[in-house]
């Protein structure tokens, strides 16, 4: 094993002095590996012997390698190497990214524009979705009032929707198939269904007289998107709890995200307020993400990602539901069984690069 690892070495020494003109950036890269490799110093510092630099080595970088545990013979070969570097040109500094350029707030009169396009999407949102099926992965949660979340357990549901109206079939629970018919509602524990289209309805519907303000520009999937706080001066969420066979309405507040270019909602963040203090779920938020999907050959904004939590006393719940493998109805009906997490990038806010 040692022949083997010292032959490496070797190897690694012959091709970095065969060169005969290496950048800084080079040299840098190569005593790392060294210093990593622990490669003896007297080895390093005889392949440093011939090098020619292409660009010139200062003090701080040596100082820097020293630092991070490059030997005594190898640092007075880094000498050597500055004083024979003097004349050539200082080492470039590196490319700054030039900050992506915030759009210009839009005055009084846009934001009522904006609005108006953005809220007459989100009323005929629903109208104009094809029917479809997917696959609807939801992942349970819960903490027990230690402050800890525990996975409880993983759903995957066959979600149909036809003809507006959404129907579930339950098809695994934990990686195992589930026999006959399993309603959505007898899965028991906290469940949702429904908001990615009756939330935005019910948000920009006249009747929840929904008070909207400009917030900022924010971005999402490389796109920018106006960003608008809400509160509905009516109740538009309703929470129901099995225990106490009650149910109850709340108003909501949050923040919702929309696509310049579209003027569709591309996420919606929620929270309810003036929920009963006599009902023993005290708080509920939604967090629901949007994206453009394929189906036959079409483009359709559809749910991407929601994220649900509530809490009753110390005892809080957490589902996260994905959903994928967006087809057509009536076509090719098999499920995919993928109970991976999203890419991060998905799902958080970062300016457009352009």
């Amino acid at each position: 094993m040692k022949f083997y690892r010292w032959a490496g070495v070797c190897l690694a020494v012959m091709l970095l002095s065969a060169q005969s003109r290496r950048t800084v950036d080079d040299l840098v890269s190569y005593i790392r590996t060294a210093i990593e490799k622990k490669y003896k110093d007297a080895d390093v510092a005889a392949s440093l012997q011939s090098m020619k630099l292409a660009n010139r080595l200062d003090e701080q970088t040596v100082t820097d390698l020293q630092r991070m545990g490059a030997g005594q013979k190898t640092v007075a070969a880094l000498h050597r190497l500055m004083e024979a570097s003097a004349s050539l040109p200082a080492v470039a500094p590196p490319a700054v990214k030039a900050e992506p350029v915030l759009p210009p707030t839009p005055s009084a009169a846009e934001v009522k524009e904006i609005l108006a396009e953005i809220r007459e999407n989100s009323l005929n949102y629903t109208k104009n979705l094809p029917n479809y099926l997917c696959t609807q992965v939801t992942k349970r949660r819960i903490d027990q009032g230690n402050g800890s979340w525990r996975d409880a357990d993983t759903i995957i549901e066959q979600l149909s929707y036809f003809e507006q109206k959404e129907s579930y079939k339950v098809m695994m629970v934990n990686n195992s198939m589930v026999t006959g018919t399993k309603e959505h509602d007898q899965l028991g524990g906290a469940v949702s269904s429904g908001e990615f289209g009756s939330i935005l309805r019910a948000v920009f519907s006249p009747e929840s007289e929904t008070d909207f303000r400009w917030e900022r520009w924010g971005g999402l999937r490389g796109h920018w998107q106006y960003v608008f706080a809400f509160e509905t001066g009516q109740p538009i969420y309703s929470i129901r709890h099995d225990g106490s066979k009650r149910t109850v309405h709340a108003r909501t507040r949050g923040l919702i995200f929309a696509d310049r270019d579209t003027k569709m909602v591309m996420r919606l963040h929620l929270e309810c307020i003036g929920i009963p203090a006599d009902f023993p779920i005290q708080s509920v938020t939604l967090d629901q993400d949007y994206d453009f999907t394929d189906i036959a050959g079409q483009q359709f904004m559809l749910p991407l990602h929601s994220d649900v939590r509530s809490r009753e006393g110390q005892y809080k719940s957490w589902n996260e539901v994905t959903y994928r493998s967006y087809h057509k109805y009536g076509a090719d009906t098999s499920i995919s069984f993928n109970t991976s997490d999203l890419p991060e990038d998905k799902l958080k806010e970062q300016k457009p690069k352009k």
